[in-house]
């Protein structure tokens, strides 16, 4: 069956409903109309130029992405700046372009549900619970606490994450290297605004990206440890879990649907300990 830019929209509307989404967020459809007709989807983490640009030229339908193309409200589309001239281009191709962010971090089986799951969590609830008035609090929420299937010291935690992540040894920690690690909790992407949920937690360690200075020194103080995973890191694997559970549903539905990862995407910075060839997770 032919499908539509709408059919795709009501199969994430199921895997990361927006309801979920922050009241700052910008969920949804950026760029396109909801009759558009789709047979090919790509799906990245963000949408950078590059895979605006291959996007076009490839002559793809759809680009579903984590992040936002358009997270802050627009003044003016001018094809001059970043954002403008990727509107612009995903237009004149006639590539829509659709974002989930955290109403997907925020989703039962979302990507904090990933995350922890591929660090070694069990037992997961949300580390900041969902009010009740926009989704169900045992399950949906941002961030995830859960227990260790087994324990272990804060140094080895932080080596299974890196290694479960494909980080290549660009994972960092703060605590005591011998801190017994029994429940920890994880938060995609940014989780430095969640350090108080974490504190008043029973986990442990809190494993997440875009640590500060100071959060390595209250977990110091407070005999407790952080892992800092990198935004990019906590993130990419979301591409390959989107692809997959897309496709399922697309065949499941008998829509002719093309999904692919869009791969070109790597971690922005690099250490100088760190081969300028490294990607991340494999996605």
């Amino acid at each position: 069956m032919d499908a539509t830019v709408a059919h795709v929209m009501d199969m994430m509307e199921i895997i990361a409903p927006t309801r979920l989404a922050e009241e700052w967020d910008n969920v949804g459809l950026q760029v396109g109309a909801a009759d558009w007709p789709v047979r090919s989807v790509w799906v990245s983490l963000d949408p950078r130029p590059e895979v605006i640009a291959q996007a076009a030229e490839a002559g793809v339908d759809l680009l579903i992405t984590h992040h936002p193309l358009i997270f802050k409200p627009l003044r003016v589309i001018d094809p001059a700046t970043p954002v403008g001239g990727m509107i612009c281009q995903a237009l004149l191709s006639k590539t829509a372009v659709y974002s989930a962010h955290t109403n997907l971090d925020s989703a039962r089986d979302g990507l904090n549900d990933l995350l922890a799951r591929t660090i070694g969590m069990t037992d997961l609830r949300p580390l900041d619970p969902i009010d009740a008035a926009r989704g169900d609090g045992a399950t949906e929420g941002l961030g995830r606490i859960g227990r260790l299937a087994s324990p272990m010291d804060l140094g080895e935690f932080a080596e299974r994450v890196d290694a479960a992540l494909g980080a290549g040894g660009t994972v960092r920690f703060a605590g005591r290297a011998d801190l017994r690690v029994v429940t920890a909790a994880a938060v995609s992407g940014g989780g430095s605004s969640l350090m108080r949920r974490f504190m008043t937690s029973e986990a442990q360690v809190l494993a997440t990206g875009d640590l500060r200075y100071h959060d390595g020194l209250d977990v110091q103080d407070a005999d407790r440890g952080l892992v800092d995973i990198g935004h990019f890191a906590s993130e990419a694997i979301v591409v390959e879990m989107l692809v997959r559970r897309l496709s399922e549903m697309a065949g499941a539905a008998g829509l002719d649907l093309s999904i692919v990862p869009w791969t070109g995407q790597s971690e922005p910075f690099r250490s100088l300990s760190t081969p300028s060839t490294h990607k991340g997770a494999r996605i």
